[in-house]
């Protein structure tokens, strides 16, 4: 009986198996013909999907059973071609294996799509040694992250033909009332002529020797806060307002706030504009009152607490009122009608996007659409708010933000599988709602593991659009503020219509250069995948053409940052 050996070597993740397919001839009418060797006695190797006789033809016969008896008939001169093919094949397949060159083997990877290039690193066109300086990981690590282009661009091509900016459907203000009554019996209508920031004065029942923060959320949910409020304590009781037998506290909104976005700067900016004498912020840099913890939200994963009251959020700006509260009794007697010029900011960078909470408290949504959001709360009782809005490549900032919330596993590679899986979990949503509702849908942005919606800065900022004026905004762009400081600071003043600095103050706001870098732990990951950037790009492109044409400036399409 005669048979043939096809041998076909096969790599995966984690191991090399080498198998052996037997075709035997049948028992009647001649000979069945091997499929892939068509009856010829050869030793056939498949590498990247071709047959190669590494040896020669080898006639291997077998009587009655198969046996290693059959190889002690060979003629010496056999055996030794046979013993020799071995020691090559096996010397062949260890250089493979050692020098990486897994892109010439006929490679099987769980994560295979279809069509898969075999280093995500390299794009359609691409010569390897192009990609050399973004090839920060061994090919080994790389093998199960493949990815395909072509296959990917079909879903963003999916997503992309789906899109339309809508305009949404304003709520009117009684039904704003109904869903926050106590937020609207606390913030009066009007606010006081002689201050640019929104205060008033209000009662305080609590006697001397009661703390005026001893329920506040802040405190009680998080340690970090403490200290901070042991100074407000210490400053309170000296600034209190007496009239007719009664006590009297300051409270104040912010005058302005940065609203976005995150890892785009604006720790940065919040830092340098801090040092204006007339600015004057949160004791907490970012509150979250607006998006988060007014529903409740410390931390998502830890679910639902209870409802931080808007005075929790007001008792932030009180060391800035007490400055406002100062400058308004000394000029009473003097200018009844001046102007105190001390602003209040607050810079919550999740303020622009954050509504994530709106499924677990608003059920009358049009089509998976939230009836209300941020914005039509602030405008309700700050119709002259100022915004700010530092932006970035929506590419580089995904990536950035990945690095900074990533807990392990953080490479190349494992971003290019979240972005796909994003960009998968986005495009099934598309399917079957508006691009506003996938935006805002909360399941969805908990289950996509890089956080791609918050780059669509066009949906976003349209939104705001509807209830507050452009002239409101100040849109920046992070690599203008990285290049050059002090025209970016000088902006902001303009725009918040601050007084002049000194050249020693404006020297310390601006001497050191634009800080959005990576942890010191970050550092040596390297640049994302060509192909991921790539991936990236081509869903970005859409948005941010929209927002470029919204702010009249082509600096928005990102085409060099």
């Amino acid at each position: 009986m005669r048979h043939c050996i096809n041998c076909c070597i096969q790599l995966s993740p984690d191991d090399v198996q080498t198998q052996q397919v037997s075709c035997r001839g049948g028992s009647h009418h001649g000979r069945q013909e091997c499929p892939v060797c068509k009856a010829e006695n050869k030793i056939v190797f498949r590498v990247d999907g071709k047959q190669m006789n590494l040896l020669a033809v080898l006639e291997v016969r077998a009587d009655g059973n198969e046996s290693w008896g059959g190889f002690l008939r060979f003629k010496k001169g056999k055996r030794c071609s046979l013993i020799f093919g071995l020691i090559i094949m096996t010397l062949v397949m260890a250089s493979y294996i050692l020098s990486g060159v897994h892109q010439e083997l006929l490679i099987s990877s769980p994560f295979h799509y279809g069509a898969f290039p075999s280093n995500p690193s390299l794009m359609e066109g691409e010569n390897p040694s192009d990609a050399k300086e973004h090839h920060h990981q061994s090919s080994v690590n790389n093998i199960s992250y493949v990815k395909d282009y072509p296959s990917i661009k079909l879903i963003i091509n999916s997503i992309t033909s789906r899109i339309e900016f809508t305009t949404r459907q304003l709520p009117d203000v009684e039904d704003l009332k109904k869903q926050e009554l106590h937020m609207f019996s606390v913030i009066p209508h009007k606010f006081l002529p002689n201050s640019k920031s929104p205060c008033w004065y209000e009662e305080f029942t609590g006697r001397n020797t009661t703390d005026p923060y001893l329920t506040n959320s802040y405190v009680l949910y998080s340690k970090r806060f403490r200290s901070t409020f042991d100074t407000l304590r210490k400053a309170f009781w000296g600034h209190l307002s007496h009239a007719h037998g009664k006590h009297f506290r300051l409270r104040c909104l912010p005058h302005f706030y940065i609203i976005g976005q995150p890892k785009c700067g604006t720790t940065d900016l919040y830092d340098r504009l801090r040092l204006h004498p007339e600015v004057k912020f949160s004791a907490i840099k970012e509150p979250h009152w607006w998006t988060r913890k007014r529903f409740g939200i410390v931390r998502l994963r830890d679910g639902l607490r209870d409802r931080y009251p808007v005075e929790d959020y007001l008792d932030l700006f009180d060391l800035a009122a007490h400055q406002i509260h100062q400058g308004l009794q000394a000029s009473a007697a003097k200018e009844p009608s001046k102007m105190n010029r001390i602003i209040i900011g607050e810079a919550s960078a999740s303020t622009m996007w954050d509504n994530n909470a709106w499924t677990l408290f608003y059920d009358n949504g049009t089509d998976g659409e939230p009836p209300f959001l941020t914005q039509d709360f602030i405008h309700a009782f700050q119709p002259d708010a100022k915004l700010i809005v530092m932006l970035r490549d929506p590419v580089e900032r995904l990536y950035s933000d990945y690095l900074y919330f990533a807990s392990s596993n953080k490479s190349a590679d494992d971003f290019h599988e979240k972005v796909t899986e994003a960009l998968q979990l986005f495009e099934n949503c598309m399917l079957d709602y508006s691009l506003r509702a996938c935006v805002y849908n909360n399941t969805l942005n908990n289950a996509m593991p890089v956080r791609l919606q918050v780059g669509l800065y066009a949906v976003y900022l349209l939104d705001w659009l509807t209830v507050f004026s452009k002239e409101q905004f100040l849109i920046l762009r992070l690599e203008d503020h990285a290049s050059n400081v002090k025209d970016t600071m000088h902006r902001v003043f303009q725009f918040l219509s601050l007084g002049p600095l000194s050249e020693k103050q404006e020297a310390l706001m601006t001497k050191s250069p634009a800080s959005n870098t990576r942890r010191p732990e970050d550092r040596d990951l390297g640049p994302m995948w060509p192909v991921t950037q790539r991936l990236l790009r081509d869903f970005y492109g859409p948005f941010n053409a929209r927002l470029a044409q919204v702010l009249a400036d082509e600096a928005f399409l990102w085409r060099k940052t």
